[in-house]
């Protein structure tokens, strides 16, 4: 479960932490409050995409972190260990995400940096957010066959069937390199050869470019050097009124000053110690001079290795290890076209075999969506009935289509909300709101089969209410009692159903505004609900009214 989530700096909050009660929690309050910020600070801790405007003005960046408490964590903690990262000590995870204004964003898991494709992961395991307009996706063929899948416990048989669908369409792609008319099979040997042979020429080796670089950098200056090394030795040395010379002069006159100051002879000393410096940085630089060379032929093979290593990456990739890659490429394809008529041969063969392959794999596929399909209608089904559709019906109808990505079905939800109606494809219905329903009635069925820990509803039950907003509070609340719910609402038919609720509220302090969560219960929650029934100005009717719904 999510025990607590701790806001900074994001939007309108400055510095916020909400703990979480273990069944069905409700947040509430005013539109504009802030409410969305909750959902995006724990979005945000997800994986969701991160944007510096989300900051709060005047700030150098946000964060969002979350705490999640879990009987088991073994999914979880591989995860963890594949990244390098520390194992959830006592059942304890924290997920902790910083947006930086200056583009320096962090993401960490237990203390540890990470990257966002393993924040996803790990999210993917523990929350499944549901927002207002994602009943949406419940339209979508492709949603709708996850749904079956997951319904069905299929997910490991689907990933079966999709390993061996790739690798048949990874032999029809080297069929369809190899399967080609002779003139095109005649330039394509032709250019590959070229590139098999250009880059066998070339002769690139790790890190030889730097080194030919670094010496072109040497040719390419070597005369300024030998004149600047000769005015350097002329300075210090070889010139009659060198460095060195003068300090001849200076130590003789040290020399005499010692016979009459104390602090002569120190003089003297240090005067010596210049000069054998004087004479080492001669030395060194004169040394260096000698070993460069003015070679117009090697600065000639000096451009022309820069050239080649130009050309190289143009053609061929940006770096040594991907020219190579190329040329390997190259080099199996080549082979493989000289040798066309008997890979060819071969090539077919494999393709039965990896078809004959898919299509068992999807027939399996196949019979157990056809044994679910049913069992998943009648559940949903009933789910829906409890959602003020008493006598409605729901259908999954598969139709056998050509193996594709997901195997050989083609799925459609069917609907028929009153008595009386034709069975009609859910994308045909236009109302939101009974779409929105049947999405409930789908989560309801799927949190009884699947082991995502929290489930967040964003504004589920919009554009409903009455005894239907009733009916989905009291759902919610039965899933409660296998998962963590994470309510937003502006029904109070929903919100008396919490058994923790949240109050979000929006104040202005010397001309800041600022987001504020207080967790309320009596009273104070009696008084939201009245809010929410009859706005600001409730009545002590409406205030009592409030009591006996949260009464029951």
């Amino acid at each position: 479960m999510l025990t607590s989530l701790t806001i900074t700096n994001l939007a309108l909050v400055d510095d916020l932490e909400i703990e979480f009660g273990s069944g069905f929690n409700v947040i509430t309050g005013e539109t504009g409050a802030g409410k969305s910020i909750l959902m995006g600070a724990l979005g945000l801790v997800m994986g969701d995409r991160a944007d510096k405007g989300m900051i709060r003005t005047g700030e150098a960046k946000c964060t969002a972190e979350a705490v999640f408490l879990m009987a088991d964590v073994q999914a979880i903690d591989k995860i963890l260990d594949d990244a390098g990262l520390e194992l959830c000590a006592d059942g304890q995870l924290i997920i902790r995400r910083i947006v930086s204004a200056a583009g320096s964003n962090k993401n960490i898991i237990n203390g540890g940096s990470t990257t966002l494709s393993v924040l996803r992961e790990v999210g993917d395991l523990l929350v499944d957010m549901h927002g207002p307009y994602d009943h949406q996706s419940l339209l979508n063929p492709a949603y709708q066959l996850s749904v079956l899948d997951s319904f069905a416990g299929l997910e490991k048989t689907r990933e079966s069937y999709a390993t061996e669908y790739r690798a048949f369409q990874a032999v029809l792609t080297r069929l369809g390199e190899l399967d080609m008319d002779e003139q095109e099979v005649s330039r394509r040997l032709d250019l590959l050869q070229y590139q098999v042979d250009e880059i066998q020429k070339a002769q690139l080796k790790e890190g030889e470019e730097e080194e030919v670089l670094e010496e072109h950098a040497l040719n390419a200056n070597a005369q300024n050097i030998v004149e600047e090394s000769d005015a350097v030795c002329q300075a210090l040395v070889d010139d009659p009124a060198s460095a060195f010379n003068a300090l001849v002069t200076v130590q003789q006159s040290l020399n005499r000053l010692s016979e009459m100051l104390p602090e002569g002879q120190q003089w003297v000393d240090e005067a010596e110690a210049i000069a054998v410096q004087v004479q080492e940085l001669y030395s060194s630089v004169s040394s260096r001079a000698q070993t460069v060379d003015c070679d117009p032929t090697r600065l000639e093979w000096l451009d022309d290795r820069l050239a080649t290593y130009s050309s190289m990456r143009r053609k061929y990739g940006q770096s040594i290890p991907a020219i190579i890659t190329f040329f390997e490429k190259s080099e199996r394809e080549l082979f493989d076209l000289q040798n066309r008529d008997e890979h060819l041969q071969q090539l077919r063969g494999e393709s039965e075999a990896a078809r004959a392959r898919v299509f068992a794999e999807a027939e399996g596929l196949r019979k157990a969506r056809l044994s679910a399909a049913g069992k998943l209608a009648k559940a949903i089904t009933e789910e829906c009935r409890d959602l003020g559709f008493p006598q409605s019906k729901f259908s999954v109808d598969l139709k056998q289509v050509e193996p594709g990505p997901t195997g050989m079905d083609q799925l459609d939800f069917g609907f028929a909300p009153n008595p009386g109606e034709e069975m009609r494809s859910l994308r045909a219905i236009a109302s939101s709101g009974e779409i929105s329903r049947v999405m409930l009635a789908t989560k309801a069925v799927l949190a009884r089969h699947d082991c995502i820990p929290v489930l967040v509803f964003d504004e589920i039950d919009a554009n409903l209410g009455g005894e239907t907003g009733a009916a989905v509070g009291e759902k919610l609340l039965k899933v409660a009692g296998n998962h963590q719910v994470l309510c937003i609402t502006h029904l109070p038919q929903v919100a008396v159903c919490g058994q923790t609720h949240q109050v979000v509220r929006k104040e202005v302090v010397d001309d800041r505004t600022f987001t504020r969560v207080e967790e309320v219960a009596g009273d104070a929650r009696a008084e939201e609900v009245a809010r929410m029934l009859g706005g600001k100005d409730s009545t002590s009717v409406i205030l009592e009214h409030a009591r006996e719904l949260l009464k029951g």
